[in-house]
């Protein structure tokens, strides 16, 4: 795998170059198993834009995030599974942009320390906050979670890195792995990981960790511009699953610069397009 340079937001950067999401994959080895993990999650089944500039049911569409400034209020979160969260005071401002449906994941970025907070579940009890897990990243000497640990996502991997954000295609690149989510997944997590969520122990479906990669000879010149952008990181730096859900759900975040029409080309990208490369280290 060839180290990439990493996205900068908000003067950040969200996460090393070396840091594996951030590794170019084009050339990296099919995985034996690969044809069976992919039937597994679907080889008809299309690739759907979970992003874009609308709303559904009254939500907008996508993973929102929020970049605070040292002036946010510092709360403390009770959380469901403590063991695995961090226990900090998470900068939630007032208005916090909270993921519709079940999810309710907020995404944090303190500009004024480089620091990432991602919370799951996320809602007000009474006085308090109340969320799943929560997790943070020092952006500037990023780490994995200690293994076995959840973060805001089921792989112990960090959201807001993985999505797809319409600053990056309005520029022509995506330079990192994209999140993608499957509706069975193994009792296993596979670098750079740290969590599974699952019982099930078949060996075709994918672990929490897995990575694949659009295939080198599927064309896409004839898509539209931002579908095309978000369709070459695909090829060059590829999907990682990162939780439980719809098959060949790939995540960005919500923006009124992204044109629906064009995002819409991308579902003409079946699973039989993708192929899991071997991430092994």
């Amino acid at each position: 795998m060839v180290a990439s340079a990493a996205a900068v937001l908000a003067g950040c950067s969200l996460f090393g170059s070396a840091f594996p999401t951030n590794e170019r994959i084009d050339r990296a080895p099919v995985l034996p198993s690969s044809d069976a993990i992919v039937a597994s999650i679907g080889l008809q089944k299309t690739v759907h834009p979970d992003f874009g500039s609308g709303t559904w049911e009254g939500q907008r569409i996508g993973i929102p995030y929020d970049v605070v400034g040292k002036r946010a209020p510092r709360s403390r979160v009770r959380f469901e599974y403590a063991g695995e969260s961090d226990r900090v005071r998470y900068p939630i401002p007032r208005g916090v942009q909270i993921e519709g449906g079940s999810d309710r994941h907020a995404l944090l970025l303190d500009r004024s320390r480089c620091r990432l907070y991602e919370l799951f579940a996320l809602r007000r009890e009474g006085e308090r906050w109340v969320a799943g897990s929560g997790a943070t990243w020092d952006l500037r000497r990023p780490r994995l979670r200690p293994a076995g640990w959840t973060s805001a996502d089921a792989a112990g991997l960090p959201i807001l890195p993985l999505l797809a954000r319409y600053p990056e295609v309005r520029r022509g690149r995506i330079r990192h792995a994209l999140r993608m989510t499957v509706s069975r997944s193994r009792r296993a997590y596979v670098h750079p990981a740290r969590h599974f969520a699952s019982s099930l122990t078949d060996p075709s479906l994918p672990r929490m960790g897995e990575r694949l990669r659009l295939k080198a000879g599927v064309d896409i010149s004839g898509f539209p511009r931002q579908a095309r952008v978000v369709a070459r990181a695909m090829k060059r730096f590829g999907l990682i699953v990162a939780d439980n859900g719809s098959d060949w759900f790939v995540s960005g975040a919500p923006h009124r610069g992204w044109d629906d029409d064009q995002l819409r080309a991308l579902k003409a990208l079946r699973g039989s397009d993708f192929e899991v490369v071997d991430g092994t280290r």
